[in-house]
């Protein structure tokens, strides 16, 4: 979270923002939808699909991968990725636990 004060917030806190960051940008879901889809993908592909720059494609997915939503595995000249079971269920959890907080709407 950079320069903010996230000792200030619980871990669950900072772990949901940081799983947040995965859906934060429309390449990252895209990438996302595309491996939900194909159940795994190469980088190469995606680059084509999604009409950007290899460089800025790699960054998407270095971001997606430090979170641990999305698993890698390297084949020189090729990488794999794929969606992270684990981690996919714990932001299923993380989202809905706070989404459905919220029972009854009683504001000004």
């Amino acid at each position: 979270m950079g320069l903010t004060k996230t000792e200030h917030f619980t871990s669950e806190q900072n772990r949901l923002a940081d799983l947040a960051k995965a859906f934060a940008h429309p390449a990252r879901i895209a990438i996302l939808q595309m491996l939900i889809a194909k159940k795994a993908c190469v980088c190469g592909d995606m680059v084509d699909k999604l009409d950007l720059a290899q460089a800025t494609v790699s960054q998407h997915l270095k971001e997606l991968k430090r979170i641990g939503i999305i698993q890698g595995e390297i084949n020189p000249p090729r990488v794999c990725y794929c969606i992270n079971p684990v981690v996919w269920e714990e932001a299923q959890q993380a989202f809905g636990g706070l989404l459905n907080s919220l029972v009854t709407v009683s504001c000004c």
